[in-house]
């Protein structure tokens, strides 16, 4: 409108284009104020780069909220949206190992209720594929569901057996004696192999295994997935880097998960600090 005035009266343009002019007007004068959120919108962006471009608006405002700014989700949202400060997301590919029946399947126990009422009652657990260059990493972790606390997590170039059956000696060298988390898988070959089978037996583990093709019967753990693609794996140039590197870059990720990415379930801070602030021993 404004490169149309030297050929036409403003009364003209405001006819065709249905505006009032007292609307024009405010927006004359808005334009030439100071942006009272110029602060604000630094901030933002240094948040927003501090996590790696991973946070969106809820996260970020809840960072903010910790260092005293009042301001609403929607401003926040919108400043975002202005300054075009996105978290890039992608669709992911999912990793299949099943193998068909190797041995037969225990029932569903945990029934998608991915609830608990305190650290390793229970656990979950399955392995995504990661995809660079070098070659394809494949990490197996637990997730608990008191938290969503990472227990323990092993990184292979290979799905194999030994991948699965390594996480879950450790995991288990981690629990007490009184400690017996219910573990809920799919209806991988790795959950059901014998070396597997046999651990969890010994540890007094309790087993619990999703329906036949149900991601949703784990889709706790689907999820946890989903999050670390999206914030430290989708729209990455992995060119050149060798697998030893991605390893140290995925490892140094998921410590950041346990101990400073903030979940908004759990007031705003992360795993590490909410078990803290409960008097849990870690």
């Amino acid at each position: 409108m404004v490169a149309l005035k030297g050929k036409y009266s403003l009364p003209l343009l405001l006819q065709k284009l249905e505006l009032p002019k007292s609307c024009y007007y405010y927006q004359q004068k808005s334009a030439t104020l100071p942006d009272k959120y110029a602060d604000l919108r630094v901030r933002i962006k240094e948040l927003f780069v501090e996590s790696n471009k991973r946070y969106g608006y809820r996260r970020i405002h809840a960072l903010l909220a910790k260092e005293s700014y009042i301001v609403s989700e929607k401003i926040v949202r919108r400043i975002m949206k202005e300054s075009d400060l996105k978290v890039m997301t992608r669709k992911r590919r999912i990793y299949n190992s099943y193998k068909g029946e190797i041995t037969p399947a225990v029932p569903n126990i945990i029934e998608r209720d991915f609830h608990a009422d305190a650290p390793n009652k229970k656990w979950l657990t399955d392995i995504t594929e990661f995809v660079i260059p070098a070659r394809k990493i494949y990490l197996s972790p637990i997730v608990d569901c008191f938290d969503g606390m990472l227990p323990t997590w092993k990184i292979s170039t290979t799905p194999d057996s030994k991948l699965v059956n390594d996480m879950l000696d450790d995991a288990i060298e981690h629990l007490k004696e009184n400690e017996h988390p219910l573990i809920h898988t799919d209806r991988g070959c790795h959950y059901r192999w014998p070396g597997w089978i046999s651990r969890m037996a010994d540890a007094g583990l309790p087993r619990s295994m999703s329906k036949k093709g149900c991601s949703l019967d784990n889709s706790a753990c689907e999820g946890f997935f989903g999050r670390i693609k999206n914030e430290m794996f989708y729209n990455q140039d992995w060119t050149g880097i060798s697998v030893n590197e991605f390893i140290k870059i995925l490892n140094t990720y998921l410590k950041w998960y346990n101990e400073k990415r903030i979940k908004i379930s759990l007031r705003n801070i992360s795993p590490l600090e909410y078990r803290r602030s409960l008097g849990l021993a870690i």
